[in-house]
């Protein structure tokens, strides 16, 4: 059949624009696949602990490439670890999405340790960029207590098979995916390479996007082929709130927010009414809470830390020439070293937030617990008990009674002794509307 043939219909020659579009149906796939994808990439970076921030950013990171028909959702990760929990929701968005999800370790320098392995194995495509490592994924108690030696295996061994499962359905390193857990072995990007632990290396995103076109990536009973030459990249930020919530979460911030939140609560407590100390204490306490959550706490560091502040107090109302004072700082220096029960380093509280903490704590409690006391003990100054000692003139002669000026007004009075008329008098006490006063010429009168 020749070519004019087929644009032929009962002897008539079809029109040109429908021609012309039934060229461009049979060439759009074509040039579809050549370069032009049909959505954008959607990138969204995170560095730090995983924890609960961590996985409600990966999920609306995920349902934004979801609605912005993105062909691939990347996660540009660098974190040293952190919560389990929090660890598998996020692999549950990464197993249940219907896009590819690229795990990118990076920048250089980074790594993806404890938590970070799994997310990494788990991603449909990983790659890490060069300078980077990944491995040290045994776990450890989160709570401050020891595990005995049953509570260890068992931990352990369902961590070894979330790994390996993981790493079979992705056809990555069954072997070292093990070790991993139980050895807390680490590699570098190209031994990660070579041991298909990782998909590829990338130096930067664009060399990682260029890697990644023309890749067939499967998912599930289907495959998707990536597109991704001169694509679209949208970056999906973390955001204010998160941001917020991510500071919190740093053991530094905890610390600070439970002192803080402490001292409020014991200024308010012995001075009521002064409202502000109990506000700020209230709401530090709750976020000082929310942070300890992604945190290994020892729960004898938190006494201790508060039996810091409560000696302090006790100092500002107790005669202990310094004793109770000595004790506060002692046991809230010890609570500080046992707050956070890890090796970690980004889990340890600096030296340079623990001895200004202290020092801060105790002059502030000193301060604010010195002024309710003296508030408490001052001598009122309205009201009937506000008269006494204060000091007028005999109007009249007391001989006991008569009449007395005090602040400017007439009193009836009554002295034990005999007062001249004019004399400076001081009320010792008031009966009824009567004032008792006594003679003190050497202090003035107050008319």
């Amino acid at each position: 059949m020749s070519s004019a043939s087929v644009f032929k219909i009962r002897g008539s020659r079809l029109p040109y624009f429908l021609y012309l579009s039934l060229v461009l149906d049979w060439t759009t796939p074509f040039l579809t696949h050549a370069g032009q994808p049909v959505g954008p990439v959607v990138v969204a970076t995170y560095e730090g602990v995983i924890n609960p921030v961590t996985a409600e950013y990966l999920h609306d990171a995920m349902a934004f490439a979801e609605a912005k028909h993105a062909q691939a959702a990347i996660l540009r990760l660098d974190t040293p670890g952190g919560l389990d929990t929090s660890m598998r929701l996020m692999i549950k968005d990464i197993t249940g999405s219907t896009i590819p999800v690229v795990v990118y370790v990076a920048p250089s320098g980074g790594r993806a340790a404890s938590a970070g392995v799994f997310l990494t194995m788990a991603a449909h495509v990983a790659a890490m960029a060069p300078g980077t490592n990944i491995g040290a994924a045994h776990p450890v108690a989160m709570g401050g207590g020891e595990m005995d030696k049953t509570m260890k295996e068992k931990v352990e061994n369902d961590s070894v098979a979330y790994i390996k499962s993981i790493a079979e359905q992705r056809g990555r390193n069954v072997t070292w995916a093990e070790d991993a857990v139980r050895k807390s072995v680490s590699v570098t990007e190209k031994e990660a390479l070579t041991l298909k632990i990782v998909d590829l290396i990338a130096d930067d995103l664009p060399a990682l996007l260029k890697k990644l076109d023309g890749r067939k990536v499967p998912m599930g009973q289907t495959s998707a082929v990536l597109h991704t030459k001169d694509v679209e990249i949208v970056e999906f930020e973390l955001g204010w709130r998160l941001e917020l919530l991510k500071a919190l979460s740093d053991p530094n911030i905890a610390y600070l927010l439970m002192t803080l939140g402490t001292i409020g609560l014991l200024a308010e407590l012995y001075n009521p009414g002064a409202i502000l100390p109990g506000i700020v204490g209230a709401i530090s306490l709750i976020l000082g809470f929310y942070a300890l959550q992604s945190l290994p706490i020892n729960y004898a560091g938190i006494l201790l830390l508060l039996l810091g502040i409560v000696l302090f107090v006790l100092e500002a109302t107790v005669t202990s020439y310094g004793l109770l004072a000595i004790g506060g700082i002692l046991s809230m220096l010890l609570g500080s070293l046992m707050l956070i029960k890890a090796d970690e380093p980004f889990l340890q509280i600096s030296w340079a937030v623990i001895i200004p903490v202290i020092g801060v704590a105790a002059l502030v409690t000193f301060a604010i617990v010195s002024m309710g006391v003296r508030a408490m003990r001052r001598l009122p100054v309205t009201g009937r008990e506000g008269m006494v000692g204060l000091v007028g003139v005999a109007k009249t002669a007391l001989t006991p009674g008569g009449q007395v000026a005090v602040r400017g007004e007439l009193w009836q009075a009554m002295s034990d002794e005999p007062v001249q008329s004019g004399t400076a008098v001081e009320v010792t006490a008031i009966e009824g509307l009567t004032l008792r006063v006594r003679s003190t010429p050497e202090k003035g009168a107050l008319r």
